[in-house]
């Protein structure tokens, strides 16, 4: 309950800042830009594991999002679910754009072909607890990274994933059951805590 009423406080903000930039002022954009930096990043860098392909991602995630922020109808969901949909989006185009042939749902498993350096200890510690995801079908993994590591809604995951909420929750409690199930109690506790 105590979820709700915060979640729609945020979104009743987001909606007026949205309203303002719709209504013509643009600098407004910043101020929604600096609340979810941090949290599209993480979810982009989360699916992609390599930190300049998330930023490059994640600069592009927020600029689609500028230039389409007219179309935005807050009727049809939340400004944050709208936003992660386009984060989604964006890394899904970008796994499509350079052909790889294994499934789009699995891009956690993805690495960039490329030899860049990578953020080391953020690597490390998805290590730890990778191998236990990796057996989590794609869209469980999403649904339990933005859950857990992003706490959205479960309402927001729904818009996100176009899904019921009750399928979302349902999922969640599927892999949370399962990862608990499978990897040692230190690494699930670690894996619950875990920010980046």
């Amino acid at each position: 309950m105590a979820e709700d009423s915060a979640e729609r406080k945020d979104q009743g903000s987001d909606n007026e800042i949205v309203a303002k930039i719709q209504a013509g002022d643009p600098e407004k954009f910043g101020s929604l830009y600096d609340k979810y930096i941090r949290k599209i990043y993480d979810f982009i860098y989360f699916k992609t594991t390599h930190k300049e392909t998330a930023e490059d991602l994640t600069s592009q995630a927020f600029l689609k999002a500028f230039e389409k922020i007219n179309g935005f109808d807050n009727e049809k969901g939340s400004f944050s679910a709208w936003l992660f949909r386009i984060a989604r989006n964006t890394v899904i185009d970008f796994y499509r754009a350079r052909k790889y042939d294994s499934n789009i749902d699995d891009i956690w498993d993805l690495a960039d072909k490329q030899d860049f350096a990578q953020d080391f200890d953020t690597k490390q510690k998805l290590q730890a607890v990778e191998k236990y995801l990796l057996s989590l079908k794609g869209e469980q993994r999403d649904i339990v990274i933005m859950r857990a590591w992003q706490e959205l809604s479960y309402r927001e995951i729904a818009v996100i994933l176009g899904k019921s909420e009750d399928s979302c929750k349902m999922s969640f409690s599927r892999a949370i059951n399962k990862l608990r199930q499978e990897m040692p109690l230190a690494i699930f506790l670690s894996f619950l805590l875990f920010r980046f």
